[in-house]
């Protein structure tokens, strides 16, 4: 049998990694392995290698079973002790491939290989009986219906899309193949918030039900709006005259045109606000939306343009570096 692949080997990751470095590791492989754009006949296989163990490394929950219980983690039964399974691994292994008392008998232990076991003497250990103990009485063959493992993937989207909500096509890659899925993401989805797609995770074994899905949303930088939770800034440029003597003007938001008032004497830097035109909650209120007044000046003055210049610059008191 081919030994087990680590996963943070597969990724080239200390087991001590934080969930960034994880991420960024794996969408380095992912670029590199992608079959779409790595044609060599190993790219595939590598790339599902790459997406499973970065699948489980993801995932809280199974990231601690797999450091505890290593490749074995999606068979061991919820609420094993890690000591107690690897004092039992570790008398399986001191054990050897031994034949005794008519011959192979499997423990419950892993279910992908015999564990054989030798009795008369007074150190043999019964494996059937350490085992079966350890995980409450099992027998027979195998370890029965395992449910299938919960799995993660990261959905980027703009941020009229989080805004609107939209019907995306997922594909997903992994030890069973490249499958697609059609997924309705809500309006209101925010940078890092995971949806919960029940029963489109890892196959159950023996009849047992599959794992869900988890979709990691990411917004995709966006070359005019700057999101922060449910709240969204935008740039708001002003001509010199419409700050100083104060306007109404249009600005540009994910849901649409609005007019944003600019009170007289704003200067750059200053935000306006515009109350429940960010990211819609639907659980609560809405995030607010900020114009960030900018000041423009004309790049080139025409001559009545500039004798007005020099008229307000010889008339005006208005010293901009001056303390208040």
């Amino acid at each position: 049998m081919a030994p087990s692949r680590d996963f943070y080997e597969t990724l080239g990751v200390p087991r001590d990694v934080s969930a960034e470095e994880l991420q960024r590791a794996y969408r380095k492989l992912a670029r590199t392995y992608h079959p779409d754009i790595n044609k060599d006949p190993g790219a595939e296989e590598r790339f599902k290698d790459v997406s499973e163990a970065y699948d489980v490394l993801s995932d809280p929950d199974q990231r601690r079973r797999y450091d505890a219980f290593g490749p074995d983690f999606r068979q061991v039964p919820p609420d094993t002790d890690p000591q107690a399974w690897a004092r039992a691994r570790a008398a399986a292994g001191s054990s050897g491939a031994r034949r005794g008392r008519g011959g192979p008998r499997r423990g419950g232990g892993a279910a992908a290989e015999d564990v054989w076991f030798q009795s008369g003497g007074a150190q043999d250990i019964d494996l059937e009986d350490l085992l079966g103990g350890l995980f409450g009485g099992r027998r027979g063959d195998g370890w029965g219906p395992v449910a299938g493992a919960d799995q993660e993937a990261e959905l980027e989207l703009s941020v009229e899309e989080a805004y609107s909500g939209v019907r995306r096509g997922v594909t997903l890659s992994g030890p069973g193949g490249t499958r697609t899925l059609e997924v309705t993401i809500p309006a209101g989805v925010t940078d890092g918030q995971r949806i919960r797609l029940a029963g489109q995770g890892g196959r159950g074994s023996d009849g047992a039900a599959p794992g869900d899905l988890y979709l990691r949303i990411r917004l995709a930088p966006h070359p005019r709006y700057r999101v922060d939770g449910r709240d969204i800034s935008v740039n708001l440029p002003l001509a010199p005259w419409e700050a100083a003597l104060g306007t109404s003007v249009a600005v540009d938001t994910p849901g649409g045109e609005a007019k944003v008032k600019v009170p007289a004497g704003t200067s750059s830097g200053r935000r306006l606000r515009l109350a429940g035109r960010g990211l819609p909650n639907p659980r609560g209120r809405n995030g607010d939306l900020y114009a960030v007044a900018q000041i423009v000046v004309p790049p080139e003055l025409g001559d009545e343009e500039r004798r007005l210049f020099e008229q307000l610059a010889a008339t005006s008191t208005f010293n901009p570096r001056r303390q208040p």
